[in-house]
């Protein structure tokens, strides 16, 4: 695997814009670079920010992508999944008991049980969820790991395909691999020098092209040249999301309230160390989001920014995501003290 030095890493991130800046009084205290890349299924850059030929790990971004071994593999089918399974397996879910009490269902009703994910566990992401918990001597389980919806399509698919369960995170394991080719047809381009690491959730990740990862997205829309099981299988995950938006995410957050107010035209997805990926529906466009320093606030309002400039939002719908476009920063009485705000055009 051919890595280049750090030093290289550094000057090649520096080039990258300021795409998001955070003010405090009349100061900008702090600013994040970072690169955009929007593609098109035929693999066009149509609009780039920084560099996208960059490789980074799309970690929980790639989720709807690695959804679709669940539906094409016919697994979904055989146990009757539903919106609600599928949406959950795109998830990055916050442990509430909307979440576990699915996964729990999920997971019975194909004979399985929580000891089966391979995931971890860690406390709800949901402040309320986790003290409620804590309140109760409870202990978290595998059940509450973010990661858990992913994991229940992972083994679902796993024992469909007559595959082994125990082990199903290594990258050796045929379910990895199928998802490895997966990524890579849909992206366009090989990944065989990209880098190599493990998520937090345990699973394999591999370095993508940032243009790559955009033009993945780009066919779950446009699926020209893809086979008709694949197609098919984008149409569900992308209809699962829409339908299910909360299953996505949770309750109230920048992913869910996206796609509860432009769910007709936009899919979303987080991941971890700022990644952000996005589907403009009926459009055929991808989108993704990297930021250098890994910032999660500077991911959303960076893709916010994005989505905005490439006319995604209705005034109406724009209006409703104005908390999103500017985010408000408040200090412990609560009073209005900054904001974090787009630099400027982020293309």
């Amino acid at each position: 695997m051919n890595e280049a030095p750090l030093s290289a890493v550094a000057a090649a991130t520096a080039l990258n814009p300021v795409l998001v800046e955070v003010t405090r009084g009349t100061v900008v205290e702090s600013r994040h670079r970072g690169s955009i890349a929007v593609v098109d299924a035929a693999g066009r850059v149509l609009h780039q920010a920084g560099d996208v030929a960059q490789a980074v790990y799309p970690r929980s971004a790639i989720k709807p992508l690695q959804a679709l071994l669940l539906v094409e593999s016919g697994a979904a089918d055989r146990f009757g999944l539903g919106d609600k399974e599928l949406a959950l397996a795109c998830a990055s879910h916050r442990g509430e008991s909307v979440h576990t009490e699915a996964v729990a269902a999920w997971l019975g009703r194909v004979g399985l049980s929580p000891g089966d994910l391979e995931c971890g566990a860690h406390l709800p992401y949901d402040p309320k969820t986790m003290e409620a918990l804590l309140r109760a001597d409870g202990q978290a389980t595998t059940l509450h790991n973010n990661c858990s919806g992913k994991h229940s399509g992972f083994v679902t698919t796993a024992l469909h395909m007559g595959l082994p369960l125990k082990g199903y995170i290594r990258p050796e394991h045929p379910l990895q691999q199928k998802l490895y080719q997966t990524i890579e047809e849909m992206g366009g381009e090989s990944l065989a020098d990209t880098g190599r690491g493990a998520d937090g959730c345990g699973i394999p990740v591999f370095g993508v092209p940032l243009r790559a990862l955009a033009r993945a997205f780009a066919r779950l829309d446009d699926t020209t040249g893809l086979a008709p099981e694949r197609a098919a299988a984008a149409a569900r995950i992308l209809k699962a999301m829409a339908a299910e938006p909360v299953m996505v995410s949770g309750h109230g957050n920048f992913v869910t309230r996206v796609m509860e107010v432009a769910g007709d035209t936009v899919r979303l997805k987080s991941g971890a160390e700022g990644v952000y990926c996005a589907l403009l529906v009926g459009r055929g466009i991808g989108i993704t989001v990297k930021i250098d320093d890994g910032t999660g606030r500077a991911a959303e309002v960076a893709m916010a920014a994005a989505l905005q400039r490439l006319g995604a939002f209705s005034p109406a719908q724009e209006a409703a995501l104005s908390a999103f476009l500017e985010v408000p920063i408040r200090n412990v009485a609560g009073r209005d003290v900054g904001v974090v705000r787009s630099a400027g055009q982020p293309f």
